[in-house]
């Protein structure tokens, strides 16, 4: 991939979605209440011998995508997804859901399919659904919009410590698609050219709606050989991109081996003219979750799943990648 002429180009800020703007809000917003959030990805109560954990996130604008060709069916496994993802970056088995659904106009046929979803999803990640709520707000929602909160367990020294260490290596992870991050770019970059019934170019048997689709990844069952060889810090790839590594430690990540981008990445930087950096910096690339752990175990790891070695950690300030320097 290569930077473009500036004809037209898009950012995700100029889509509607500002990651600086939005992490300036949610510090704004706990400085109000005073949290002190005890890791990067979930919160945690001490219970005595164990912590219970939570989570919460939604699917975004992913859903119009599934509105717009009315398949409603794989959006609540990325409910599920985003939010089990997060306890198991931050070293915590998921055990419970609830979701959240709010919706202009009560639809059978769409609350069925969003279950189904759900039901797939808390198979995969093995976790059980508490309840939830169907809120039917007309004059608040215009569609609808779909949002959970995950809780899980984890005992005292099971919690990553959340901190890489020079020298130590990179482990990444294949994400199976763009998961449920940067849709907004992504729609606005498809859609110029393409309605989203169109047959995708690069694979003739799929849609560009259905690529853009594909459940996210839920990666639960790296928990056990992750605390095995011992990871200290885990990064979900999400919002921000690759600069999600940097809620590792004030670090330099070097990868100089990354996994290869789904042909969906090519897709979007060739329709909206998007440069290189803001692709870093707004989808997975390839990669949904990365770990740092002592070099002297990352064989042991990549040997038992699915992983790859793609860098290792430096004195520095940045995430160096397919020659670029992202902080």
């Amino acid at each position: 991939m290569t930077d473009t002429d500036d004809v037209d180009r898009l950012t995700y800020a100029e889509t509607g979605v500002d990651i600086e703007a939005s992490e300036d809000a949610t510090a704004a917003l706990l400085e109000a209440f005073g949290s002190d959030l005890t890791t990067e990805y979930a919160g945690l109560i001490d219970i005595g011998d164990r912590y219970l954990a939570l989570a919460t996130d939604g699917v975004g604008t992913k859903l119009m995508v599934a509105e717009a060709i009315e398949d409603f069916s794989t959006i609540g496994i990325d409910c599920i997804a985003m939010n089990v993802n997060d306890l198991v970056a931050a070293g915590v088995e998921p055990v419970a859901f609830v979701d959240y659904l709010a919706i202009d106009d009560p639809d059978d046929d769409l609350t069925n399919e969003i279950g189904e979803g759900l039901a797939v999803g808390l198979e995969e990640s093995g976790m059980t659904l508490l309840g939830g709520e169907t809120a039917v707000m007309p004059d608040v929602i215009n569609g609808f919009d779909l949002a959970g909160t995950c809780a899980g367990l984890a005992g005292k020294d099971e919690i990553f410590a959340g901190e890489a260490e020079v020298g130590d290596a990179l482990v990444g992870f294949p994400s199976n698609g763009i998961h449920s991050n940067g849709l907004t770019l992504a729609r606005e970059a498809v859609t110029r050219n393409h309605e989203y019934t169109d047959t995708f170019p690069l694979d003739p048997e799929r849609t560009i709606g259905e690529e853009l689709l594909r459940p996210t990844r839920i990666y639960t069952e790296l928990l056990e050989p992750m605390r095995e060889y011992g990871v200290r810090a885990a990064a979900h790839v999400t919002g921000g991109g690759w600069t999600n590594l940097l809620r590792m430690g004030d670090h330099e990540y070097v990868i100089d081996d990354p996994l290869p981008a789904q042909p969906i990445f090519e897709f979007i930087q060739e329709e909206g003219n998007v440069t290189d950096t803001e692709m870093h910096r707004t989808f997975n690339m390839g990669t949904g979750f990365v770990v740092a752990l002592p070099e002297d175990r990352a064989a042991e790891l990549v040997a038992e799943t699915d992983g790859q070695r793609i860098g290792h950690v430096a004195d520095g300030d940045s995430v160096e990648i397919r020659g670029l320097s992202l902080s």
